[in-house]
């Protein structure tokens, strides 16, 4: 984590993870007038209008998040869908994102932040969600893991000039004279401006209490997307035509619209998945900032499209991450588990261990050293260790047991290289999450054979994990034992 710039001691001092998205770009200038302000960027870069310091930070890592978190009162959480810097990335984007979340909010609880503002989805009621909505959710509940309160705003399409969900629309549009509108174009939607998105964290961040709090926002008018995309047609002085159609499945509405847009499937696909359902507000929880006057549909469009400009250049959302050459081999695999009530991380750590050594019986056993908190995976029936780990006493806990890679035949030793068994969601399901693993293998081999394995071994280990039950921890429990000397 590096730090460029030094920031106004005399103000409190607010860190924004994601500043240099759209919405963050737009909250520095205005939030700025009260607070100095820190961006969290995973990119080092200077900071943008507004930031008085750039914290390059990878939000993967729980120490990086704390250290990125010092000397910060309060903060702001726009992160969505973050893709570790990695050649190899095993994982849905939601276990990801609720890695992400869950670090920095132990890392807010450990620097004493007073609040945290977080802008998530709008939650339909009375349905069941898709993958994106109910990560959105999920990042709700994780960003209370180190006990901050957390105010958390609502929102659906964001209409402004950089956001992925309004290029989607303009794309379209502007590419597409004659357009098929599926069924899904039918659902119905509220959108916010930016500008009122800006305005409410600005007005919310200074609530004080200890109280979690949510609100929804959107506009005053009710549309469909086709309707939308018929308005948005207009602001451009665009004659265009939609005709419904009844066909066109979710699968294949992803495959035109990230063909039409550029777009990579990667974006597109979670964002097609919700647009069955209706993204409306509560009525009970819509907040309204302090504004003059709130935009129509038709001022929102217009803004954007004047931000637009004539510069064409490609979102950020647009533009798969760059992988650093120093990252080059690394991998990152995280799989999601659902251990049976009564256990922790400490429990599930042994169990790894234990189901393993009869998984691979006649392959491989487990050797650990309760006094080193070395744990080595070796041939059965030699020395030869495939791969090496040290447990950190000083960074686990019951809830979290983290092993570092310090080598062996199939894994290069890292500084950084790390296995753990981490309990989220006020420890109703777990991660499992090897982060930073550098293979000794040539990559072209690892991906065709250590890589694939691994991911099938956690699949395993994950349905274990699910029918299991818990007993009384076992005598020689190894990291039970490191725990008590702890």
């Amino acid at each position: 984590m590096k730090g460029i710039v030094q920031g106004r001691k005399d103000l409190p001092r607010v860190a924004v993870a994601g500043a240099s998205g759209f919405i963050g770009q737009a909250l520095g200038p205005v939030l700025s007038r009260d607070f100095d302000l820190i961006a969290l960027s995973r990119a080092e870069r200077r900071p943008t209008p507004g930031y008085s310091i750039c914290r390059q930070v990878d939000l993967f890592s729980l120490s990086a998040a704390t250290k990125a978190l010092e000397g910060a009162d309060l903060a702001v959480y726009l992160v969505h869908s973050m893709m570790p810097s990695a050649r190899l990335v095993q994982g849905d984007f939601g276990d990801l994102d609720l890695l992400c979340a869950d670090n920095f909010g132990r890392a807010a609880g450990a620097n004493g932040i007073r609040r945290i503002l977080y802008v998530g989805g709008l939650v339909p009621e009375g349905t069941e969600l898709s993958e994106h909505l109910r990560s959105r959710l999920e990042v709700e509940s994780a960003l209370q893991s180190g006990g901050v309160p957390v105010t958390t705003l609502r929102a659906g399409m964001v209409v402004g000039s950089r956001g992925s969900s309004y290029q989607l629309l303009a794309r379209l549009v502007r590419r597409l004279p004659l357009m098929a509108c599926p069924e899904w174009t039918r659902t119905r939607m509220q959108p916010v401006a930016l500008g009122e998105v800006v305005a409410s964290i600005a007005e919310l961040i200074h609530q004080g209490g200890e109280q979690t709090l949510c609100y929804d926002l959107g506009c005053g008018e009710t549309l469909s997307y086709m309707d939308m995309m018929e308005a948005t047609a207009t602001s451009m002085q665009l004659r265009r035509r939609f005709i419904p159609v009844p066909f066109l499945s979710p699968g294949l509405s992803r495959l035109w619209v990230s063909l039409t847009t550029g777009a990579p499937k990667e974006l597109v696909a979670p964002l097609i998945k919700s647009l069955r359902h209706e993204m409306l507000v509560r009525p009970h929880a819509h907040y309204r900032p302090a504004l003059e006057a709130q935009e129509s549909v038709e001022e929102m469009l217009a803004s954007a499209r004047e931000d637009e400009g004539p510069s064409r250049d490609e979102p950020r959302a647009f533009v798969p991450p760059s992988i650093h050459p120093a990252a080059e081999s690394k991998v990152y695999s995280v799989q999601r588990l659902q251990p049976p009530e009564g256990a922790d991380a400490t429990w599930i750590a042994d169990r790894y261990s234990q189901w393993l050594s009869g998984f691979m019986r006649g392959l491989i056993q487990i050797d650990s050293d309760t006094t080193t908190g070395e744990v080595h995976f070796v041939v059965r029936g030699t020395a030869l260790k495939l791969i090496c780990l040290q447990r950190l006493a000083e960074r686990s806990s019951p809830d979290r047991q983290v092993f570092r890679v310090t080598g062996g035949l199939l894994a290069r030793p890292s500084e950084r290289g790390r296995l753990e068994f981490r309990q989220v969601l006020t420890g109703g399901e777990a991660l499992a999450a090897l982060q930073d693993f550098v293979p000794r293998l040539p990559w072209w081999l690892y991906r065709l054979t250590q890589g694939p394995f691994h991911a099938w071994v956690m699949e395993r280990f994950r349905r274990e994990v699910r029918g299991a039950t818990v007993k009384n921890q076992p005598e020689e429990s190894p990291c039970a034992a490191l725990e008590e000397e702890a």
